[in-house]
Order: C-alpha cells, then structure tokens, then sequence
C-alpha cells in the first residue's frame, strides 16, 4: 500500500491537531505546547513557524522553527522531510534542542550544510517527578521574586545563562530580550530565588514552560561560593512545592549529563530520569 505524506507550514486553522500531536508527550512537548497553548500558530505571534508533517492526511509529526528548532514527536521520515526545509531556508536559529533520537538524525542531516556547531550536548537526561521529596525538606527562605526585585535577580540570570550556554545573553541587542523574558517569568509569579543577609542571590530558578498538564524547571543556578554546602537539594524541594501546588501536576528538567552535582540534587528530591535530550548550540 502506497502511503502518501507531505510537510507544510502549519497555519492558525491547523491549531487543533497541533495541540493533539503536542497532548501526546506532553512533558517531553511542554516547552514547545506551553508556547503554541498562548500564541496559537501564527508565526508573528508564536516567534517562529510550526512545519507539519503528514501521512494519510494525519498530521503525525511538527517541528518548531523560531529561535530554536525543535523536532516534536519526530519519525525518521518527518525528521527528513524537515532537514530538507531547514536546508533550503538557512540557519536562522541559535540551536537545534529535542528529545535525544530525533534531534541526533536532524543534526546529522544538517550538519554537512549547517556545520560546525559550537558544541553538541548529545545525552542530557529529561528528568521527571510528580510529588514532593519524603526526604528533603524545602528551604523556607526560598520565595518568589518580587517585579520591583528585578536589579537584584538580573545578575544571577546573566551568571546563570552565561555559564551553561557559553555566552553571553547580554551580547547582540544588549541583554533587552532576555530581560525581557526574565521580567515575564517574574510577572508570573514563576521565578524563585533564595537571598543571603546582604540581599545576593543564593540560589535561583525559574518554572519556564507550563501547560495544565506539565511544567519545566529551568535556570537552576547556587552562587559559586554556596556550591558544595547541600544548599541544591532543599532549594529545589521548595521550587518544587510550588510548581506542583500551583502550575502543574507534574515538573520536569532535562540537565547536561557532566553536570554530576546537579543530577545528585536533583535524584535527591525525586526526580527520575525518564528520556534524554539533545542540544546543538550554534
């Protein structure tokens, strides 16, 4: 039997069969389902186009292309048919991030004409927990960040991103962007940190993405002179009451596999690892 597929851009009437290929991983798709659930598909809004990928008709498979390109519930033959539309449009992202077996075959496809990255994080465990820790108690002098609290947590965010990216986000446009997305997070009610006695950051974190269904812990980040003094573990204990209280059922984090410290911390208040991700910085 012949089966007959297509990719296209997807557009604003296609949302509802986004949504369903999104609702079927919907941790491993908060990032990407969490932005679609607001902006919707038009690309002005959404920061990028969302490409389908079709077979019999069914839209089986999407890939987000904004500042990232994402591969979303990928088979081998839409992993294809979107490094071919990558090739022709051109760069135009800053990495390429998904779940660990589709992102690998896209950068494989993409590399010859897309190539060199700047580096390639090839196994970065997506890690998953639905209740509180039995065992780590949450620090209690982890709050959320006030809005008038910006100048205090910009520093941290600048420390945080510039260590595990590489770069800096202030370079380019000046750090508007970023902290602009930092100051959405803080209006959210989603950016949390502890403070010492003299106000500096100790420890900070943010719930990124968030849809009914799941949420992502992301920019978890100990001041270099707090690291080693098991400040992690109760911090993120008290990230956690609240991303389970008040955002979503379940959270989640992916985290880069060298980064020993950090997976401790996070086993240590639940966490399991439950895939892996891939990201290929540019």
């Amino acid at each position: 039997m012949l089966t007959q597929t297509t990719s296209r851009v997807l557009e604003p009437s296609d949302l509802d069969a986004a949504l369903a290929v999104l609702d079927r991983e919907p941790v491993t798709n908060a990032f990407v389902a969490s932005r679609v659930q607001v902006a919707g598909l038009d690309p002005w809004r959404l920061g990028g186009e969302m490409w389908g990928w079709y077979e019999d008709g069914m839209l089986m498979s999407l890939c987000y292309a904004g500042a990232n390109l994402v591969p979303i519930c990928a088979t081998p033959r839409a992993v294809r048919a979107f490094a071919d539309r990558a090739r022709r449009a051109g760069r135009r992202c800053s990495s390429i991030v998904g779940p660990a077996e589709a992102t690998t075959q896209l950068w494989r496809l993409l590399e010859p004409s897309w190539g060199p990255a700047r580096e390639v994080r090839a196994h970065q465990p997506l890690m998953v927990t639905d209740r509180m820790p039995a065992a780590v108690a949450p620090d209690p002098r982890v709050r959320r960040i006030r809005k008038d609290e910006m100048e205090t947590i910009m520093p941290a965010c600048v420390a945080m991103f510039t260590e595990e990216v590489g770069v800096s986000p202030l370079a380019g446009d000046g750090g508007l962007l970023y902290q602009a997305r930092v100051a959405e997070l803080v209006g959210a009610g989603r950016s949390f940190a502890r403070l010492d006695e003299r106000g500096k950051v100790v420890f900070k974190a943010e719930i990124g993405a968030a849809t009914p269904r799941a949420c992502q812990i992301q920019g978890v980040w100990v001041a270099p002179e707090y690291r080693g003094r098991g400040v992690a573990a109760p911090a993120m204990a008290a990230v956690l009451r609240y991303a389970l209280a008040d955002v979503a059922p379940v959270a989640s984090l992916y985290v880069n596999d060298f980064n020993t410290p950090a997976r401790r911390a996070y086993l240590k208040v639940g966490f399991r690892e439950a895939g892996a991700f891939t990201s290929v910085l540019f």
